[in-house]
């Protein structure tokens, strides 16, 4: 790979790194998020049962994709911060594009014919068709992937905005304080608008429909989860802050940040 300058080589290959840990979490957020988990059991405490908003809540339950997409939002600010608003827009489409690729393969997977020796081919003999067990965790519904390809962008667009509106204000400095406001921002997008549109607009009418306040109540104990995950990881943007800023050097380093911000 030919670069005009080291600056250059440093600017690329950085982007390159940061842009491969972004998708594949991104990515990988969705596959993982088809499982639903106890924290309860997680945690080995007796299921919780509450009452939120009206609605009943029997036991706290989250899908695994909530163990990743922090890093997502993390890694956002990150990029945000050295590479600018058409840095995270650039990567967010091509999140989003990957993601319906890869759900399109998947599915064009799940249409041809298994074969019969595959079937039953493991140590659980009868007991577990790999077929169904294929389609059943790869095959969820496609008002759950527009929901959440829907959160995703919309929350990203609103974290890059919040992320710039507070650097304006603050400079390079108080980094956990627009990385954090701006995480809470999109996790708060990103927890009501899946289960609205997955679960109240494509539902519309069926039995099946849940009630907005159901909605709101799953919600908030989602966001509330994402709340505190924010808080934890904040020290994480301080530390690849750190490394960054140690490889590029200080003076490539400012001018990046500058650029980003749009100061130059």
């Amino acid at each position: 790979m030919y670069f005009e300058s080291k600056n250059e080589k440093k600017r690329t290959l950085l982007f390159i790194s940061l842009s491969f840990f972004f998708l594949t979490n991104a990515i990988v957020a969705e596959f993982m998020g088809v499982k639903i988990f106890s924290l309860e059991k997680l945690l080995g405490i007796d299921i919780i049962i509450f009452n939120l908003l009206g609605e009943k809540i029997e036991g706290i339950s989250f899908t695994c994709g909530v163990l990743l997409w922090p890093l997502v939002f993390i890694m956002t600010d990150i990029i945000n911060e050295y590479y600018g608003r058409k840095g995270v827009r650039l990567l967010s489409y091509l999140a989003a594009l990957m993601i319906c690729y890869s759900f399109f393969m998947l599915n064009a997977a799940m249409k041809t014919p298994p074969a019969p020796w595959w079937i039953f081919s493991s140590n659980y003999g009868d007991k577990l068709n790999f077929n169904e067990a294929y389609n059943g965790v790869f095959g969820q519904g496609l008002n759950i992937i527009v929901g959440s390809l829907a959160a995703f962008i919309i929350g990203q667009f609103v974290d890059v905005y919040i992320f710039h509106e507070i650097k304006k204000r603050t400079g390079n400095k108080n980094i956990w304080l627009r990385a954090t406001i701006s995480t809470l921002f999109s996790q708060l997008i990103d927890s009501f608008v899946v289960l609205f549109i997955a679960f109240y607009v494509a539902k519309m009418g069926q039995p099946n429909q849940w009630s907005l306040s159901l909605i709101f109540a799953v919600g908030l104990v989602n966001y509330i989860y994402k709340f505190i995950m924010a808080f934890l990881l904040s020290p994480l943007i301080y530390v690849a802050h750190y490394y960054i800023d140690r490889w590029l050097g200080k003076e490539l380093s400012n001018q990046m940040m500058k650029r980003a911000a749009g100061e130059d």
